[in-house]
Order: structure tokens, then C-alpha cells, then sequence
């Protein structure tokens, strides 16, 4: 039986008060974003862009060699790699001497947004996981999540510093099993990859703690915003939240901008990229 979970309301989350920005970008963290292939550069660009958006001082973006430079060219506050693709433009993982020193100066990566192909990317994570600062914080999301239950004891590399943010499909790999309880679900991924975990609203730690997000609307389900929640966790880990407390509060700008959209554009029809416009507001809000 699992505990009932805590709701996250802005006065819970005044309680529990972000780290300071600090003097430098570097003080508010060097995020990476490994993703990105050539036909979907979009989804590492928008996790990017939340992670700045919620107060990350540095950003670096791998993404597949041929979309690099034009991702640079519309992304000009960020870096921009290009690692190794195939002929479908899906990136290998197989050789990432390209972002060697971004992986081990980064305090925060996140694996997944606009990755394709499920073997090349668990490859990749393989390559990965030895490569990482031993103090980095990594960021699972999307296709990556389905090679987390072959990894076994590699992700011990990561034990403590594993963030996943898994959707009721991903979640249903990560345990090989139908799910249907979503607290259950969410506290046994926690505890089976000992992870902070967010999915569909509910947060779960690996010390069996919940917490649940109540704002937000079916709306929110549309392309690249699960890419905007991932870079919205990634960012506030660089600032120096702990993981229970960067999910409970990525979670929730990422619902209240849904929210903020829904009563200005309609709850159907906002984009993505707009998402990322309300999260400074919605911070300012909450902080506040």
C-alpha cells in the first residue's frame, strides 16, 4: 500500500523555496540535451529552451549532425554539437567524443527529445551513463525510456541522480506490465530504477513519497510538450533543486502554463512553444 500522496499547490511549493539564481550563469547549471534527430531537431530545441526558461544559466544541445547549424542559427543563446547519424538521419550513439567534455562539465543531462530509433538509442545511453560527471544529474524522456529496463547495472552509475519522465505507454515498457494505477505505477518505476519519476500528474520518489499535480488539462497532451516538461526539470536541477523537489515544480509550471493558455487561447490548439513563454510568469507567480 502506498502512502496517499501530497497535493502541489503554489503554497506547498512556497515551502519548499527554489535554490538562489546565484552571480553566474554557471551558478544556475550547464545543461545538455542529447536528442534531436534530423527530423525531429524541434524536440531538443524545446527542451532547451524550458530549461533556460525556468532559470538554467548554460545550455549545449547534441543533436544530429545534419540538423546542427540550423539549429544553431535559431537557437543563438545555446550551443549546438553534431553527433554521428545514420541514412534515416537517426543518431547512432555510438561515438560521442563530440560532447566528451560537455559530459563531464554538465550538471544536468537529459536523454530522449526527438530521438527515433530505439536500438541506436540504447546504444547511446550505454556510451553515455560512464561518460557523466559523477555529480550530474541525468533526465530520461521519451524514446530513451525504453531502454532503461535492458540497461540493469549500468544505470547504477546514475543511482540517486535518475529522473524519468515517462507517459502511460513508456510506463507500461518500464515495468512490462499494463498500467492502470497511476500512483502505484508511478511509486513502483521510482523504486524499480531508483528514480524521482513524474508521470500524468502524479510524483514519486524512490523513498516511496507522492505528490500530486492537480492543475493542468487534457491540452497539454500535444506534440513537444512532454519535450518542454523534460527541459523544465533539467533546468531547475541545474539551478540546484533536489529531484523531488525539481519534478513537484517542473510538474506544476508545466501544468499552470497549460492552464494559463487554456483560458486565453482555448484548451485545444496551443502549441508547445508557447508553453515555454508562460513558464517565467507562472515561476514569477508562485515565487511570489
Amino acid at each position: 500500500m502506498h502512502e496517499r500522496p501530497d497535493e502541489v499547490t503554489p503554497s506547498l511549493l512556497r515551502e519548499w523555496p527554489l535554490p538562489d539564481s546565484g552571480n553566474s550563469k554557471y551558478d544556475r547549471g550547464r545543461v545538455l540535451v542529447v536528442g534531436g534527430a534530423a527530423r525531429t531537431p524541434g524536440a531538443a530545441q524545446l527542451a532547451g529552451l524550458a530549461a533556460l526558461r525556468v532559470g538554467a544559466g548554460h545550455l549545449t544541445m547534441a543533436v544530429a549532425a545534419s540538423a546542427a547549424v540550423g539549429l544553431a542559427l535559431t537557437t543563438p543563446e545555446a550551443g549546438v554539437v553534431g553527433l554521428p547519424e545514420n541514412g534515416r538521419g537517426s543518431i547512432v550513439g555510438e561515438d560521442l567524443s563530440a560532447i566528451a567534455d560537455d559530459l563531464k562539465s554538465a550538471d544536468v543531462v537529459i536523454v530522449g527529445p526527438g530521438l527515433d530509433d530505439a536500438k541506436h538509442t540504447a546504444t547511446l545511453l550505454e556510451r553515455l551513463l560512464p561518460q557523466l560527471a559523477g555529480s550530474a544529474w541525468l533526465v530520461v524522456d521519451a524514446y530513451a525510456l525504453g531502454a532503461l529496463p535492458d540497461l540493469g547495472e549500468a544505470l547504477r552509475a546514475v543511482e540517486g541522480r535518475l529522473v524519468l519522465t515517462p507517459n502511460a505507454t513508456e510506463a507500461k515498457v518500464l515495468l512490462n506490465r499494463d498500467v492502470n494505477d497511476g500512483e502505484r505505477d508511478a511509486a513502483e518505476i521510482a523504486e524499480r530504477y531508483a528514480a524521482v519519476v513524474s508521470c500524468q500528474g502524479i510524483i514519486a520518489d524512490p523513498d516511496g513519497r507522492l505528490w500530486r499535480v492537480g492543475a493542468g488539462h487534457g491540452g497539454l497532451a500535444t506534440s513537444g510538450s512532454g519535450d518542454v516538461l523534460a527541459g523544465a526539470f533539467g533546468g531547475l536541477l541545474g539551478r540546484g533543486a533536489g529531484g523531488a523537489q525539481a519534478a513537484c515544480w517542473a510538474t506544476y509550471l508545466h501544468a499552470a502554463a497549460g492552464d494559463r493558455l487554456g483560458a486565453r487561447i482555448g484548451r485545444l490548439g496551443f502549441l508547445a512553444r508557447e508553453i515555454l513563454d508562460e513558464l517565467p510568469a507562472v515561476l514569477v507567480e508562485v515565487e511570489s
